[in-house]
């Protein structure tokens, strides 16, 4: 291993690519005529094949979850700082698998994919996915690897709804489900982010109508308002405030002329970096699936009935600041739990860092994790 890659670090990893040639019906109707899946693992599965854990990852997530795709890497995977041997999802203990879902925009079949029937990208045409898909089509991905049970189902904000969905969808297959920083429904307020954010991009002259790889285009201005938009929403007003306060990168602030803010400068850079590596198809389907998550819904709208089903312990984390997935939001989740008789260990931490926290190696986060996760890996070993 190069010594510029930390020695907790699981090095440098490939992406896998995994195409099932057969139909896939979606919960929309529509069928797909086949589909690929990328993804990458870390750690090894065992021979009693039980000690998997499945990252899902969050609204802009992807399947590079850790390591380095090169030695020259800049930057390692988005959860780097949690993956890793003695890192509090221990690739010495564990066999970790992270994917890009259906319609992402990282390999996975998605709107920038081909579509056979037409020749050309998908682009708007995509099929509308849920929750509920992607659950289905990990689980084929974890036939494909022979893990018949996952010791735990682990994610952030939208990945830990499909930890949630996993768990009733699934639940002979799941053990643990960790869920940080997420919700059973999105609320009205939540939503209404979304579609701001996605009338951003539809209203970019650039969008086409969605057909913008048909002519070379990017609604790159739309996608960096989007961005900027949501990162907001990550974030807390004392996070802002102890990070930026109200510095000036540039201007004169006493005359009036010319200022920007070191916030705004900030979210500016977030915004244009965002807007050169995601698909704007992507970005809306990915926040519908949000939107439309919901799985009390088809039972007669009772999360207890929708959490009976579950067989798996739960880890329910939320954080002090985190205003866009409260922690009253995760409250409602472990109160079904209880009253659904379920095992569930839950944590509030407090953090000024908001909803993105979850990404972020705070001290009493992690060892919450670190703990609950051990846990995990004993109960593995004593089968």
């Amino acid at each position: 291993m190069p010594d510029r890659i930390p020695p907790d670090s699981v090095g440098v990893v490939t992406p896998q690519h995994l195409t099932f040639h057969e139909p896939v019906a979606l919960l929309c109707g529509r069928v797909l005529p086949h589909l690929e899946l990328v993804y990458e693992t870390y750690g090894e599965l065992n021979a009693a094949r039980s000690n998997a854990v499945l990252v899902c990852h969050a609204l802009s997530g992807h399947h590079h979850a850790a390591g380095y795709h090169s030695a020259d890497d800049e930057r390692p995977g988005w959860w780097d700082n949690c993956i890793g041997p003695g890192k509090p999802i221990d690739t010495n203990r564990f066999f970790v698998v992270s994917l890009n879902n259906l319609g992402g925009c990282n390999g996975s079949t998605g709107p920038r994919s081909i579509n056979p029937e037409t020749g050309r990208t998908y682009g708007p045409d995509f099929p509308v996915v849920t929750v509920r898909d992607w659950v289905a089509t990990q689980a084929m991905l974890a036939d494909a690897l022979h893990v018949d049970r996952w010791a735990a189902v682990i994610g952030g904000s939208l990945g830990g709804m499909q930890a949630m969905q996993w768990a009733i969808d699934l639940p002979e297959r799941v053990a643990h489900a960790v869920l940080i920083a997420s919700a059973s429904r999105l609320s009205a307020q939540n939503i209404a982010f979304n579609e701001i954010a996605r009338q951003a991009i539809v209203s970019d002259p650039e969008f086409n109508g969605g057909r913008y790889l048909d002519t070379a285009s990017n609604p790159a201005r739309g996608l960096m308002l989007a961005r900027m938009l949501g990162h907001v929403t990550y974030q807390s007003d004392d996070g802002l405030r102890d990070k930026f306060g109200r510095d000036v990168k540039s201007g004169d602030l006493a005359a009036a002329r010319d200022v920007q803010f070191q916030v705004e400068s900030y979210l500016h850079h977030q915004g244009r970096s965002f807007s050169q590596r995601f698909d704007a198809n992507t970005y809306l389907l990915m926040t519908r699936a949000l939107d439309h998550f919901d799985p009390a819904r088809d039972f007669n709208d009772d999360l207890v009935a929708a959490l009976k089903r579950a067989q798996s312990d739960f880890l329910v984390v939320s954080f002090t600041t985190d205003w866009r997935f409260a922690p009253a939001r995760s409250k409602e989740i472990v109160d079904a739990l209880i009253a659904a008789r379920k095992n569930v260990v839950s944590a509030v931490v407090d953090t000024p860092h908001g909803h993105d926290a979850f990404l972020l190696e705070v001290p009493r986060y992690f060892s919450v994790l670190r703990a609950y996760l051990q846990h995990v890996a004993e109960r593995v070993n004593a089968r």
